[in-house]
């Protein structure tokens, strides 16, 4: 079973979500398998249901799943760890203060865990209360390489930079990719990434140096009446990650 991502040139791994087993079989078929698939934890009323209906799609898709919050609910940062622990997936999604917790379950270094930090407003610093508990209370800005180093300590592959809001926060972003290169760290940019804006958000993140980049893209390319990932616009998706990291 693999426990690390498929990356295109060994660079960059979409994630998007997918509503059941044939959606994320069709969405790895269309990625090529450079993909990570999301299941939400959020989804589920418990622990039990959620690790035997995860159990399937990894199954179907060779592992290749994302265990995910849902919409970065911080309540679910526990939940996330405790499944992750038995499914053993390529990739967890994880509030800040979840990171150490879901490294020392999972028992081993190569599934990837991402930490959420989320922008400031000033170039240079992100928020780093994204927890059950900080979340709620004033917001705990450092240095981006401060950040990093924080989560590297705790096990991190990667920042999970949400919400960008696209290219709201671009100054940020540049920033933030550049630290990551900087200090070999991966990068998961996330919130209001679509079609339009995916290649310069992809752009910037390869051209900083980003060893590895997982870029999130959920609601933009999600069919409203079916609640599916458009696999035409997963397929697009990779064509612009061929084409820039190519």
């Amino acid at each position: 079973m693999q426990l690390t991502p498929n990356y295109f040139n060994d660079r960059v791994c979409l994630n998007v979500l997918a509503n059941s087993i044939d959606n994320a079989s069709a969405i790895y078929e269309a990625a090529q398998t450079y993909v990570v698939v999301g299941v939400l934890s959020k989804n589920y009323p418990d622990n039990q249901q959620a690790i035997a209906d995860m159990k399937k799609y990894a199954l179907a898709i060779d592992n290749a799943i994302s265990v995910g919050l849902g919409a970065g609910d911080p309540n679910q940062s526990t939940m996330v760890s405790e499944i992750s622990a038995v499914l053993q997936p390529q990739h967890v999604n994880q509030v800040f203060t979840g990171v150490a917790t879901s490294r020392a379950l999972l028992g081993q270094k190569e599934t990837v865990i991402n930490g959420l930090v989320s922008p400031t407003g000033k170039v240079g610093l992100v928020n780093i209360a994204t927890g059950p508990l900080s979340s709620k209370s004033p917001a705990a800005i450092v240095p981006v390489e401060t950040a990093i180093a924080l989560l590297k300590d705790m096990g991190g592959s990667s920042i999970k930079y949400f919400p960008m809001g696209g290219l709201k926060h671009i100054d940020e972003y540049e920033y933030v990719a550049k630290c990551c290169a900087e200090h070999d760290f991966y990068l998961e940019p996330t919130g209001g990434i679509d079609l339009d804006n995916y290649e310069a958000i992809l752009k910037i993140a390869l051209n900083a140096g980003v060893k590895k980049v997982i870029p999130h893209i959920y609601t933009s390319i999600i069919d409203k009446v079916t609640g599916a990932t458009r696999t035409e616009d997963v397929k697009q998706l990779l064509a612009i990650t061929q084409k820039l990291a190519g």
